[in-house]
């Protein structure tokens, strides 16, 4: 477990966050050393861009004077906080602010990856996969789904008087990205969508 403080913020990176996004970045049909190495720039542009987002929503709950510290963990990570310490409206933008962080960091990676990209081409993969990440994983934190960004907002949106709404929608969501995920193949996505899918399936019935 690696431990480490950014602009005053506690970071731990745990174990299983560079296990996954080796399994991500194709390592386990790496065979060659050029193989080896696009993995280990892969891990390395996902340890950077998913520190990014964290940052995004870890400085904005520091701007409302609380205490935050973020961890990466497998699949992603997240910024803690004391509960109930934030309002809706709070809570809106410390949530909005990961993924929006993330997609300025994209753009500004995209404007100066061709300047770069002449170096090397590994630098070249680095700063391709560096903006790719970014792009897709703010999108996808923002899918309606909780306990996605998007489904952070949605339940900062509608309140907790509607929560059957915000897990029926996860689950309506979850259920269709799943199945246009499984016919086209893409079993990791349909396979992380059903759990979704379930888990707000879950918290739908307590809230019956």
């Amino acid at each position: 477990m690696i431990k480490f403080n950014l602009l005053g913020i506690p970071i731990t990176v745990d174990p299983w966050f560079w296990v996954t996004m080796v399994f991500i970045g194709g390592g386990l049909g790496a065979s060659t050393t050029a193989d080896f190495l696009q993995v280990a720039l892969f891990v390395m542009a996902g340890f950077v861009s998913l520190l990014v987002h964290e940052m995004g929503h870890a400085l904005t709950i520091r701007k409302y004077r609380l205490p935050v510290q973020v961890t990466l963990q497998a699949f992603g990570g997240y910024a803690a906080y004391p509960a109930g310490s934030l309002t809706r409206m709070q809570s809106f933008i410390v949530t909005a602010a990961g993924p929006g962080v993330q997609i300025l960091f994209g753009v500004l990676v995209l404007a100066v990856a061709p300047a770069m990209s002449l170096t090397s081409p590994f630098i070249a993969y680095f700063m391709h996969v560096l903006w790719m990440i970014s792009f897709i994983w703010a999108f996808f934190n923002c899918l309606p789904i909780f306990p996605l960004d998007g489904g952070q907002m949605l339940a900062a949106v509608l309140g907790p008087q509607r929560a059957r709404g915000l897990h029926l929608t996860g689950v309506v969501c979850a259920m269709v990205i799943g199945l246009i995920a499984f016919s086209m193949h893409q079993m990791f996505v349909a396979i992380f969508m059903g759990l979704f899918a379930y888990q707000n399936y879950q918290m739908l019935r307590q809230v019956r």
